[in-house]
């Protein structure tokens, strides 16, 4: 707090934060000996002054480091119990401003549209059977539909079409087995059964494939510009209109890129990034908890720009962003949940200097 941490230091009080991250009510399980170790692990850190190369990027926040890791805890489990097992008294910072109106976050919302033209509200409709097209079945769980074939040998081809509106997700098993996660503003073209030589799916947007096994039929996922082939493994891919680049990542197994005449292979842990004069970059070394983190359900970024991060925000709270006065040339970088209101989510980016105002569906980004 007298602004005298070194990055050791710094990145050391994070870590002790991030225990909590991902098991908001951990600390009500926790013995009141083992909270003494955590604290005695914290103080040891600091003392011993770890030696790290210093990080220049901005963390979601300037000056107060301990009251800045503290609203962070609090945006990511929803609670002030850690913060008040410890202190005794109130957060208060995350709350000192207040929005007049706010917006709740995206949930799962998609549009189905059948073979025939005709289109189902996905998160109107009730579980169970909710169409049958060309020998398949098309079953409805919560969050999640599924195709299964009820005719074999069945050599018909009809196409669906997931649609992912601004503030929505969705899941969706294909037919094979193959399973999707499409996230907000995406839509997935595919067939209802995979007779033919190859399994040919056709995305906008960004969406997280874990492809079933088959090595007799290829997979691939063709977007405007570029087209994935794989047999059998999990990868995300990000391809926005509104994003500069084209981002395919790997989790597992192998995936072939191609774009006009040109392709790359790329291992767990790569990224290829296309680029919008065709040519790829291949990076390595990635955090993969950052490229899926909204199928996780959080924001998170690593060295990202203010428009980087409002992008995101205004797909899943489903608002327009408006830019006054000169943009922060700050990079960002933090974890916040999707599951909170954009008040929220607000109040911690205005800890890094720039001030926001919510008319309506509309966000001001104010330097």
């Amino acid at each position: 707090m007298n602004r005298t941490a070194t990055p050791a230091e710094i990145q050391l009080l994070e870590q002790y934060y991030e225990l909590f991250a991902d098991e908001p009510n951990m600390i009500d399980q926790l013995a009141e000996s083992e909270i003494e170790v955590l604290e005695n692990r914290l103080k040891d850190g600091i003392i011993n002054k770890i030696e790290l190369k210093e990080n220049k990027t901005v963390p979601f926040y300037k000056g107060t480091m301990m009251r800045a890791a503290a609203i962070l805890i609090f945006v990511l489990a929803g609670t002030y119990l850690l913060y008040n097992r410890y202190h005794k008294q109130p957060l208060q910072v995350a709350q000192n401003k207040s929005f007049k109106t706010d917006i709740a976050p995206g949930g799962n919302k998609a549009i189905l549209t059948l073979a025939n033209g005709s289109k189902l509200i996905l998160n109107n409709a009730k579980n169970g059977n909710i169409s049958t097209q060309a020998g398949t079945s098309i079953i409805k769980q919560d969050s999640l539909i599924s195709y299964k074939a009820i005719a074999a040998n069945s050599t018909e081809i009809s196409y669906n079409t997931i649609t992912i509106p601004k503030g929505g997700q969705y899941q969706l098993v294909l037919a094979d087995g193959t399973k999707v996660w499409l996230n907000a503003a995406s839509s997935l073209r595919f067939p209802t059964a995979f007779t033919g030589k190859n399994r040919t799916v056709e995305l906008t947007g960004e969406a997280y494939f874990e492809v079933a096994k088959n090595k007799d039929k290829p997979f691939n996922v063709k977007t405007a510009t570029q087209s994935v082939q794989v047999l059998g493994t999990h990868f995300n891919i990000n391809a926005y209109d509104n994003e500069a680049n084209i981002k395919t990542t790997l989790l597992e197994g192998s995936v072939k890129v191609y774009a006009a005449n040109t392709n790359v292979m790329i291992s767990p842990g790569q990224q290829s990034v296309l680029k919008s004069n065709g040519s790829f970059e291949i990076k390595r070394d990635l955090d993969m908890d950052e490229v899926v983190a909204w199928k996780n359900g959080t924001f998170q970024f690593n060295e990202a720009d203010i428009q980087t991060v409002m992008r995101q925000i205004s797909r899943w709270y489903d608002i327009d962003v408006e830019y006054k006065g000169k943009l922060p040339a700050d990079l960002y970088r933090g974890k916040i949940s999707r599951n909170v209101n954009v008040s929220q989510v607000l109040k911690i980016l205005e800890l890094s200097g720039i001030n926001f105002t919510i008319e309506g569906r509309k966000i001001i980004v104010r330097s």
